[in-house]
């Protein structure tokens, strides 16, 4: 196993741990969004983490976009920022985060904490996700253009889509390739429905 913290109050516990379990844990003192998973270690490769809750999604974005090279993830969130993840199409909660995960991962609500489970309690609840990539890798072009898309989509939810989509260039001619209706907004949208439409935006460049 090897644990990326930046902590130096809990790096002193791991290295205990470390000295106990010799070969059996790698400690390394560094920010995990600066860390490629890939470069540091060999396949098969998992990642699970209780997530600083500040830098939670920018860290999910960025392993998602390499979740090819994972086997899957177990990660712990907010539960409100885990909901999302979840979220179904047509629910408050459903969003750019979880349409960016779950179109790349199989996502599972697997466990709530209480804010008694931790010392000391934070003022939130807590869950952990478990996310299991699909097999289909769609590279790094498609993925830069599903988030291009999901952050234009949901950068102004209560708009129809035609509107929402100006930003992009002809957003009328985009959801006519992809055979959408222009008076949809983005929370209706299925995540296969998301991928027709980042699949075209990347096909006209």
């Amino acid at each position: 196993m090897t644990a990326v913290e930046l902590d130096r109050r809990a790096i002193a516990v791991l290295a205990e741990l470390e000295a106990a379990h010799p070969g059996r844990l790698r400690v390394i003192e560094a920010d995990a969004l600066t860390i490629e998973p890939v470069a540091l270690i060999p396949a098969p490769r998992a990642i699970l983490a209780n997530l600083p809750y500040n830098v939670a999604t920018p860290l999910l974005v960025g392993w998602l976009r390499g979740a090819a090279a994972l086997t899957g993830m177990a990660l712990m969130f907010q539960q409100e920022v885990a909901e999302r993840i979840c979220a179904a199409p047509g629910t408050e909660a459903y969003g750019r985060l979880g349409v960016l995960a779950q179109w790349r991962c199989r996502c599972e609500l697997l466990l709530r904490l209480p804010p008694g489970a931790f010392s000391p309690p934070p003022k939130v609840w807590s869950a952990v996700v478990g996310l299991t990539p699909h097999a289909e890798d769609p590279g790094e072009a498609l993925f830069r253009s599903m988030e291009r898309l999901t952050a234009a989509a949901f950068g102004q939810r209560r708009k129809m889509l035609r509107g929402a989509l100006k930003s992009l260039g002809d957003a009328e001619g985009l959801l006519a390739a992809a055979e959408i209706a222009g008076d949809r907004r983005a929370e209706t949208l299925s995540i296969a429905e998301f991928d027709r439409l980042a699949r075209v935006l990347l096909a006209r460049g």
